[in-house]
C-alpha cells in the first residue's frame, strides 16, 4: 500500500508540472513576491476579511516614510513583501529598504545607499515599487535596484549587503551591459522590483519620458540575469538586436545602432515550471515621431518570451508595429491555466495603455483568439512612415475607450456638451492608431496615449476560475508634434502645440471639467477561457471638482470613476479590492478617499474603509497571529508616503 500511494503521489506531482499548477497566487499566508507569485496573479486564497466584515476593517498600523531620503516622497509606489512576519519595502526619496515587524509596524532594521549625483540623476526618481526575495530554505536575501542604477543584496535578517555577491553586496548595472555609458549621466535606471525564479534574478532597465528626446541616439534597456548567489551575469537580451541577431533586418538602414531605450521598466513575469520569463517591452526613442527608427523595430513594444536560465529566446509577439503613441507596454503579462473550447491552455494575459488585453498562449506565444492585422491611417508628418497595419485581437473586446470620436465628447447639459464640440472642431479626431501629425490645429486627439488604458499596477486574475480584473484610465492626449532648435537636439520633430512649443500639452477641458464622458476610471472583469468581458464599474467616487461643479447643480450624476495610473488590484477568495486614487471629500468633510471592496462575480460593492489620502501603490494581503492584513501605500500632494496595514478588530 505505502509503494502504491508514492507511486500516487509521484504521478499527481508529475500532473500538476504537466498542466502548470504553479501560478496559484500568494501561498502559505505570506507574499513573497511583488506581484504575489512570478506568474503576477496578484490573487490570495485567504478569506477571512469578506464582505460581510469589510466595513470593519480597522487601522492595525501605519508607517510613514518622510524620515527616509532627504526630501518627503508624496507618491509612494510600493508595494511590500511579508516573509516570515517581516513586512519589507521601499521608503523615501532616496529609495531605502525596510524590514517592519508585520503585526506591529515596527522598524526593525533599514538600508540605505547614498549615492550622491549619480542617484540625483536618475530617470526614476522615486521610492520604488517594490524588492525581490529569496531563499533557499536557509539563507534569505532581499534584492532591489537603487536610484543609481545598483542591484544590491541584503541579509533579510539584518539588512546587512551580502558580501560574496558582486563587490561587497553591489552589482553595478552601468557595467557588464554590452555597451558603453557613462557611469554618473547616462540615463537609465529602473523603479520597478527585480524578478527571482529559478536562482536567477532578472532586471529590465528603465528611461527618461522620451515625449520630447535629447537626441535621436540613447542608452537601450538590455534585459540582464544574474546569478542569484553571487552575482555573476548569466546572460544578457538585446532588446534592440545586433547585427546577426534575430530581428536586426527589421531596423532599416543603420538604426538599430544608434537608437535607444527599448527598455523593460515594467514588472516582468514567470513561469518557473517552463523556464521561461516574460519580458514586456517599451518603444525605442522617440514616443511620438520614428522618422529616424524605420521599420518595425522589434522589440520594440513586444512581449518577449526567453529561458530565464539562459536568456534565449522562445517567442516573440509584437503588439504595434513602428509604435508612435508611447504605447510602452507597462505591465506585467498575467500567467494563468484556463480552458478554452474545452482545452486546457498555459495562457499570458497582457493589459496594455491600449485597452486592449492581449491572450496567448504562454508556451508557443500563438495568440489564443484571432489576431488580425489590419489597415490603419498612415502619417503625413515628413520623414515619418507608419506601418502599414496593426495587431488587432478578436476577443476579448476593449475594456474602455479607444481613440476619440464626438461620440465620447461631454455631455453632462447640453451647453457643455456644445462647448466640447466647438473645442474639438479645431483638432483633427481619430480611431486607435491615428498617427501624430503637424500642430497647426495641435493634432489628433486619443483618449489612450500617456497615460491610458492601464499603466504599470497591471491587473490581477484568479487562478481558480480564469478571470481577469483590470483598472483603466481616461487619459485624452493631444498628439501634435512641433520642429525642434537644431542646437539644442538632432530630433527634427517631438511633442507639443503650435503655441506652447515642446512638451506634453495640458489636458483639454470644458469649464474645467473633462472633455470626455465618464467614467475616469474603471475595472472590468474579463473572462479569459472565452475571451468575454463579463462586467465594468466606475472605481472611485465622483471627484470633488466635478460632483460640486456649478454648471451640474442639481443634476443626478452616477458615480464616476477617478482616473489615477497608481491603482493596483488585489483578488481573495471572494473580493476584488483597489484603493482610489487622488483624495477627496468624505462624509464629515474630512479629506481622504476609500479602499474599497467588490463582489468579484458581480462587481458589486462589498465595503470600504476611508484612507487619509489616495492610493498610489498595489495592495497585498497576508496572514499572521490568526489574523488577516491588508497593506496599501498611500499619498498625496502635502501628504508624505506611508504604509496602511488594517484588519480586523479582536473579538
Amino acid at each position: 500500500m505505502q509503494s502504491k500511494s508514492r507511486m500516487r503521489t509521484a504521478i499527481l506531482v508529475l500532473l500538476a508540472a504537466v498542466h502548470g499548477f504553479a501560478q496559484k497566487g500568494a501561498t502559505g499566508g505570506e507574499w513573497n513576491t511583488y506581484g504575489g507569485d512570478t506568474g503576477h496573479t496578484r490573487y490570495s486564497s485567504l478569506s477571512q476579511i469578506d464582505a460581510a466584515n469589510f466595513d470593519k476593517l480597522e487601522l492595525a498600523w501605519r508607517f510613514k516614510t518622510v524620515p527616509f531620503g532627504p526630501l518627503p516622497e508624496y507618491n509612494l509606489e510600493g508595494t511590500p513583501l511579508m516573509a516570515h512576519g517581516v513586512l519589507y519595502a521601499t521608503a523615501g526619496s532616496r529609495r531605502d529598504v525596510v524590514a517592519i515587524d508585520a503585526a506591529t509596524g515596527e522598524l526593525r532594521w533599514m538600508h540605505s545607499e547614498i549615492e550622491g549625483v549619480r542617484g540625483d540623476n536618475s530617470p526614476r526618481p522615486i521610492s520604488g515599487r517594490g524588492l525581490a526575495y529569496w531563499t533557499d530554505g536557509r539563507q534569505e536575501r532581499i534584492y532591489y535596484v537603487t536610484l543609481g542604477y545598483r542591484l544590491i543584496a541584503l541579509n533579510a535578517k539584518d539588512g546587512v549587503p551580502i558580501a560574496t555577491f558582486g563587490s561587497h553586496g553591489i552589482v553595478d548595472l552601468k557595467l557588464d551591459d554590452d555597451q558603453t555609458m557613462d557611469l554618473v549621466k547616462s540615463d537609465i535606471g529602473l523603479a520597478s522590483a527585480p524578478t527571482v525564479a529559478n536562482d536567477v534574478i532578472v532586471v529590465g532597465a528603465a528611461h527618461l519620458s522620451s515625449g520630447v528626446p535629447h537626441s535621436k541616439s540613447n542608452v537601450k534597456g538590455y534585459v540582464r540575469g544574474f546569478d542569484v548567489r553571487t552575482g555573476k551575469r548569466l546572460w544578457i537580451f538585446h532588446t534592440i538586436p545586433r547585427p546577426g541577431e534575430f530581428g536586426y533586418n527589421t531596423w532599416q538602414a543603420d538604426a538599430a545602432d544608434y537608437t535607444g531605450n527599448t527598455g523593460v521598466w515594467g514588472q516582468i513575469s514567470v513561469d518557473e515550471q517552463l523556464g521561461l520569463a516574460y519580458l514586456p517591452v517599451e518603444l525605442p526613442t522617440g514616443d511620438y515621431y520614428g522618422g529616424y527608427r524605420p521599420g518595425d523595430g522589434l522589440f520594440g513594444e513586444s512581449i518577449v518570451a526567453i529561458d530565464v536560465k539562459t536568456g534565449v529566446r522562445k517567442w516573440h509577439y509584437q503588439l504595434v508595429h513602428h509604435g508612435l503613441w508611447d504605447f510602452d507596454i507597462p505591465c506585467a503579462p498575467m500567467l494563468a491555466d484556463i480552458t478554452v473550447d474545452g482545452r486546457p491552455v498555459k495562457a499570458l494575459a497582457q493589459p496594455t495603455k491600449q485597452a486592449f488585453l492581449y491572450l496567448f498562449d504562454r508556451v508557443t506565444g500563438k495568440p489564443i483568439f484571432p489576431m488580425e492585422e489590419r489597415p490603419v491611417a498612415q502619417s503625413t508628418v515628413p520623414g515619418e512612415k507608419t506601418s502599414p497595419t496593426q495587431p488587432f485581437p478578436a476577443k476579448p473586446p476593449a475594456y474602455d475607450t479607444q481613440g476619440f470620436t464626438p461620440a465620447d465628447l461631454i455631455d453632462f447639459t447640453p451647453g457643455l456638451r456644445k462647448d466640447a464640440e466647438a473645442l474639438v472642431s479645431h483638432y483633427q479626431l481619430g480611431p486607435l492608431f491615428t498617427p501624430p501629425v503637424l500642430s497647426k490645429a495641435e493634432g489628433p486627439i486619443a483618449t489612450v496615449g500617456l497615460g491610458g488604458g492601464t499603466n504599470w499596477p497591471g491587473g490581477a486574475v484568479d487562478p481558480e476560475t480564469g478571470i481577469a480584473y483590470v483598472f483603466s484610465q481616461k487619459y485624452l492626449l493631444r498628439m501634435g508634434l512641433v520642429p525642434t532648435d537644431k542646437t539644442k537636439t538632432d530630433f527634427a520633430y517631438v511633442q507639443g502645440t503650435a503655441k506652447g512649443g515642446a512638451g506634453a500639452p495640458p489636458a483639454l477641458t470644458v469649464q474645467n471639467l473633462p472633455i470626455y464622458k465618464p467614467p475616469y476610471g474603471s475595472i472590468t472583469a474579463v473572462d479569459l477561457g472565452a475571451g468575454t468581458n463579463l462586467w465594468q464599474i466606475a472605481h472611485g467616487e465622483t471627484p470633488d471638482f466635478v460632483r460640486n461643479h456649478p454648471a451640474l447643480k442639481g443634476l443626478d450624476i452616477p458615480r464616476t470613476g477617478r482616473a489615477g495610473i497608481g491603482v493596483g488590484l488585489l483578488v481573495t477568495k471572494t473580493l476584488l479590492i483597489a484603493g482610489e486614487a487622488g483624495t477627496n471629500t468624505l462624509p464629515g468633510g474630512v479629506r481622504g478617499a476609500y479602499l474599497r471592496a467588490y463582489d468579484k462575480s458581480t462587481g458589486k460593492d462589498a465595503g470600504k474603509v476611508a484612507m487619509p489620502a489616495g492610493a498610489t501603490g498595489s495592495p497585498m494581503t497576508y496572514m499572521l497571529g490568526g489574523k488577516q492584513y491588508i497593506v496599501i501605500a498611500v499619498g498625496a500632494p502635502g501628504y508624505s508616503g506611508e504604509y496602511l496595514a488594517y484588519r480586523l478588530p479582536d473579538e
